[in-house]
């Protein structure tokens, strides 16, 4: 890679302004923005931006007089000029495009404002900015310059090192939107090799200089390899993939030995029957089960939740830690916790044969899963048995076991609670889940598919059952009290303008959505959801039906959570992977105990704090899905396989094979018998010659064509 040399602007070669009007308006704009105070003629402009020629020098003339025509340049007397400074500014968020320029995205604004790469001042994707907009005849893009970089959002990324000749760059990977290689002084190397995935991290960025100057901060590995590629992952998200020492010594000298004195303080569950159900491979156990029928005939049903909240304590290097990671990190062949093992995997897991501190919610139900009493507080139980999911839904299907009764009448309850639910709103997205067979070096030897099965719904049954009751609990105003500050999981009612095109779209396949009203909409999504059941069209409605829907976020403002038909609810049931949940932790035991109500916007900083991570986790979690597909694919070039579209665009179409649920390209280009073009309405690519149509949705049959592991990207053609 060559070094950059310091350039002036110039126009003196024809494919320069003399025909690129645009430019030059930019240009001009960018003499008398630097120079606000100044009154300038074109010839002492002409020179600042170096032009030679008289004939380009009378376009820049002319140029000035339009500009001073638009009020984006003044006309103080004839022919001297000085920049008008009536400047609108907004504050946005940059979106970087793949060529370096970006559009800045405003809440104050209908149209992102677009911003040249020269006018960014170094701003980069995420950041947030204050621009001022220019001045623009109608029917343009409204354009402008970044002034300020309000906040930096990210000042470490993942790239290969390049060393030459005593010098060296990371060029950061394709994925990160990082336009610029960054300059790594030989001081900075760390030990690095040439060809290393190295995170860097800027260290300066003289304002003159088109590429940063960074420093090496860690050393991944080579490319390629499972463990350097999934903590790229991670890094390209900002998440962390390893604890300080600091954090893991706090987390040591925690004792597990539980005292007499807390014993006292909870109620004692240990003698009645408990048990988990979780994944196969999970360690971290958050929820137990307890069941036991009263003399009345109704059943006490215990959701015991591991309480972090009595160990991690408030203000600590832990607590901290969890706050900054607000979310453990599913990758597709490991878990990234938000606490360390010692906590997650042991004192606080729900292990089977040991006691362990707990959060309880106990609810006494009738048979017909009607609710009669509640209580909550804290607690101490001893899990007597570790079901898998497996184990548990085989018993629901008939094996015998000696809490067969427990897992049947737990099973019951759950589906007359879940039939209640959905009779009230509630929307069932089970989307099936793409899991990998791996090796020890975590490679993919196989693709297999997890679905929601009873044993799952159990669970998630009485999950719901005491995160809605302890929202209640708080949110819920009386006569005798008001609501108090509180964590809430929330979501919006769906985009209407998504809900239509969406609509629209499944009236292709001939099913229909009732739009009309809002009550309507969720059992009309339940009834198209169980209809594409098994049908080639299934994931690619699926998909839609979530991506149609708001997001779910956490927040001290209640809104009630549209998808769930509820208008309370909470995260109570999963501290040991979720801030939030820690959050309501304490503030329900505060309140139990009479405490006023807290301030309310430390919680509201930390609630959009966890609203980001988990979004970011959840893009580092796909990313890492991708990444396995695309390697596993890799030995599958020139293979046939049947698919359905899944994306149509102005650049080509998506189609996932069906077999693997893996999502490629064919590329426009790669569409040979035809000139397409996109109908973005009838989302369709359509052949201009013989009208051949590629629609959302339809079955083709693809080769794989290419597997581009450094992009996470498939390239299909078209089966002949």
């Amino acid at each position: 890679m060559k070094k950059n040399k310091k350039t002036k602007h110039s126009l003196k070669t024809k494919n320069t302004y003399n025909w690129n009007k645009r430019q030059l308006e930019q240009e001009i704009l960018q003499v008398f923005s630097q120079n606000s105070k100044l009154i300038l003629n074109y010839r002492q402009v002409a020179k600042r931006l170096n032009v030679k020629g008289d004939a380009l020098k009378q376009r820049v003339q002319e140029v000035m007089a339009e500009l001073a025509h638009e009020e984006q340049l003044q006309e103080v007397s004839r022919g001297r000029f000085i920049y008008n400074a009536k400047e609108i500014f907004i504050v946005g968020t940059v979106d970087l495009t793949a060529k370096g320029s970006a559009y800045i995205v405003s809440d104050d604004l209908e149209s992102d404002i677009f911003v040249s790469q020269r006018n960014l001042r170094h701003a980069l994707n995420g950041d947030v900015v204050k621009v001022a907009l220019y001045a623009t005849r109608r029917g343009r893009q409204t354009e402008g310059e970044v002034v300020e970089i309000i906040e930096r959002v990210k000042d470490t990324f993942v790239g290969t090192l390049e060393v030459s000749n005593g010098f060296a760059f990371v060029v950061t990977d394709s994925n990160s939107k990082m336009p610029y290689d960054i300059f790594i002084p030989q001081r900075e190397l760390k030990k690095a090799e040439s060809g290393q995935k190295v995170v860097v991290q800027i260290a300066e960025w003289p304002t003159k200089a088109k590429n940063p100057v960074g420093k090496i901060v860690d050393v991944l590995g080579w490319p390629g390899d499972n463990e350097t590629e999934m903590h790229a992952i991670m890094v390209e998200f900002n998440l962390p993939y390893h604890f300080p020492d600091r954090v893991l010594k706090a987390a040591e000298s925690i004792s597990e030995v539980i005292s007499d004195e807390d014993i006292a303080s909870r109620r004692d569950f240990r003698s009645v029957t408990t048990f988990t159900i979780d994944p196969k491979d999970a360690k971290d156990f958050d929820d137990a089960l307890s069941i036991r029928q009263l003399e009345d005939g109704l059943w006490e049903i215990g959701v015991h939740i591991a309480d972090v909240s009595h160990y991690v304590e408030s203000g600590s290097i832990l607590d901290k830690e969890a706050i900054e990671r607000a979310t453990s990190v599913y990758l597709v062949d490991r878990v990234v916790p938000m606490l360390p093992e010692r906590l997650s995997n042991f004192i606080c897991s729900l292990r089977p044969n040991e006691d362990k501190l707990t959060f309880s919610a106990v609810f006494k139900i009738n048979d017909k899963a009607e609710i009669k009493e509640e209580w909550f507080g804290r607690t101490i139980i001893n899990s007597d048995r570790r079901f898998t999911y497996e184990e548990a839904q085989e018993i629901i299907e008939g094996n015998d076991d000696k809490l067969k009764n427990e897992i049947l009448t737990l099973n019951t309850l759950a589906q007359i609670m879940r039939k209640k639910r959905f009779e009230k709103g509630s929307i069932g997205f089970d989307k099936v889940e793409v899991k990998f067979e791996l090796d020890e070096k975590g490679k993919p030897l196989g693709v297999y598919f997890k679905e929601s099965k009873e044993a799952h719904k159990l669970i998630e049954e009485f999950m719901l059952l005491a995160n809605k009751k302890v929202a209640e609990l708080i949110g819920k105003p009386t006569k005798d009290k008001k609501p108090k500050t509180f964590v809430y999981r929330v979501h919006d009612l769906p985009n209407q303008d998504k809900l239509f095109a969406f609509s629209n779209f499944v009236e292709r396949f001939g099913h229909r959505l009732n739009i009309g009203n809002d009550k309507n909409i969720s059992s009309s999504i339940n009834a198209l959801l169980e209809k594409v059941k098994n049908k080639p069209e299934q994931n690619v409605v699926e998909t839609l039906a979530i991506r149609s829907m708001a997001k779910a976020e956490y927040t001290t403002e209640n809104i009630g959570h549209y998808g769930l038909g509820f208008e309370f609810y909470t995260h109570f049931t999963s501290p040991i992977r979720r801030f939030p949940d820690v959050m309501v932790h304490r503030l329900l035991f505060a309140y139990l105990n009479g405490e006023a109500s807290k301030p309310i916007a430390k919680y509201e900083e930390w609630c959009k704090i966890s609203s980001q991570q988990e979004q970011m986790a959840a893009n580092a979690e796909r990313q890492s899905v991708k990444y396995k597909q695309v390697e596993f694919m890799q030995d599958k070039i020139g293979q046939r396989f049947a698919g359905v579209i899944s994306g149509v665009t102005e650049w080509g179409i998506y189609v996932e094979i069906q077999a693997f649920k893996t999502e490629g390209m064919i590329r426009i280009k790669d569409l040979t018998d035809d000139h397409y073009f996109f109908d973005e309405e009838n989302f369709c690519l359509i052949g201009r010659l013989y009208k051949r149509k590629f629609q959302l949705g339809d079955p083709l049959e693809i080769v794989v064509s290419r597997a581009n592991l450094e992009k996470k990207q498939l390239d299909f053609v078209i089966a002949e």
